[in-house]
């Protein structure tokens, strides 16, 4: 399925729960840097809250998957405005009755950005593995394990593994402070991140955890960030707090 942000075409992917029987609550599943909308971790997230009664509406963001625009102009900007355009599609189905954010890693950040923006309109927040440094480190002048001048932006950035970003991206980064959008929102939260990271420290989660005010963290031992090794463990995790939302 295609909605249409502006003059670009996102492909989505709505699916009810197992045993739909008319109304229920959905969750709008994105995916992190890089990513798409059918990576492991992202269907095993989706699949579950299946399982449990919620439909699933899960993006391919600007430049990525499937979806229009081109990966190296993409910003946060442009996903936060795709985020939007997403919950208000999900709004307007006449089954949905609640919408919760879930995403990874950049797709984390977002829905905690989309969340802040919107938080009248989110009953519950779940942040995979979320990226909040992103901001901060774009003003020190380091993105995703390439580093530059951060009063000089470059035009562009590449990195070792083959992608490449335009300055824009850098630019928008920096205007962001992940902290105004944690205080927008006073619903509840499961932020979810593996206890061995590389990607994303830890302290990111358990700070952001630390701000929220209704916010439960869970660690996945050992895992990475993209739970290569418990992913079971972090799915639980989403489902055990999913339930208690829902009264189950």
């Amino acid at each position: 399925m295609i909605l249409m942000d502006d003059a670009i075409a996102l492909n989505t992917k709505l699916d009810l729960p197992r045993d739909f029987s008319g109304k229920c609550p959905l969750v709008i599943v994105i995916h992190g840097f890089t990513g798409h909308m059918e990576e492991r971790h992202i269907v095993a997230v989706s699949e579950m809250l299946n399982d449990i009664g919620c439909a699933t509406l899960r993006v391919d963001m600007y430049g990525h998957g499937h979806s229009g625009g081109e990966f190296r102009n993409h910003t946060l900007f442009k996903w936060m405005t795709n985020a939007m355009t997403v919950i208000d599609y999900a709004r307007s189905l006449d089954f949905v009755t609640g919408i919760y954010l879930c995403g990874h890693s950049q797709g984390g950040l977002t829905v905690m950005l989309a969340a802040g923006l919107k938080h009248e309109q989110v009953k519950g927040l779940i942040p995979l593995s979320p990226a909040t440094c992103i901001p901060d480190d774009a003003r020190r002048g380091h993105t995703l394990g390439v580093d530059y001048d951060p009063d000089h932006l470059p035009e562009e950035i590449r990195s070792s593994y083959g992608w490449v970003l335009g300055g824009n991206y850098l630019r928008v980064a920096q205007t962001i402070h992940v902290e105004e959008a944690v205080d927008r929102y006073p619903g509840p939260v499961l932020i979810v991140h593996g206890g061995a990271d590389e990607t994303i420290p830890l302290r990111c989660a358990a700070e952001a955890a630390a701000r929220y005010r209704n916010a439960k963290l869970a660690v996945i031992p050992g895992d990475t960030h993209c739970y290569d090794y418990h992913l079971d463990e972090a799915v639980a995790a989403v489902r055990a707090w999913m339930l208690g939302q829902l009264g189950a």
